[in-house]
């Protein structure tokens, strides 16, 4: 494929990914800092990573992220989330193997609001009964 710079977002919990994709040498970064910097947890970076082994283009394309809210958790899915939504458009036959291994569908999981007169979104005060 020529120099083609293909955009996916992700979203994860409270955070949203920001994904450029472009054909490189396998180059991964993170709001400017190389991944192993910015996930230093071994399990997120191969979250990170697992959308491109699954298309099968490792070393072959420059991933080059913009992350912001969340927690480093929340990051690291939004960044796969936005990936595996940026292959899918980079090549249409990489969408079938993305979806069976879950990577486009959307979590849908979010923090419960916090209600009045609770302590938490379901912790209530400690009861008093006398």
């Amino acid at each position: 494929m020529a120099e083609a710079m293909l955009q996916g977002t992700g979203r994860r919990k409270n955070a949203i990914a920001r994904v450029r994709l472009t054909t490189g040498e396998g180059l991964v970064t993170v709001n400017k800092k190389p991944l192993e910097q910015y996930f230093p947890i071994k399990v997120m970076q191969a979250a990170v990573t697992q959308p491109l082994e699954v298309a099968g283009v490792q070393g072959k394309v420059d991933v080059d992220v913009t992350v912001i809210g969340g927690g480093i958790a929340g990051q690291a899915g939004a960044v796969k989330h936005g990936l595996a939504r940026a292959l899918a458009r980079f090549d249409p036959s990489f969408r079938l193997p993305l979806k069976k291994a879950g990577f486009l569908t959307r979590d849908p999981r979010m923090k419960e609001r916090r209600k009045y007169g609770l302590k938490k979104a379901r912790k209530a005060p400690q009861f008093s009964k006398r």
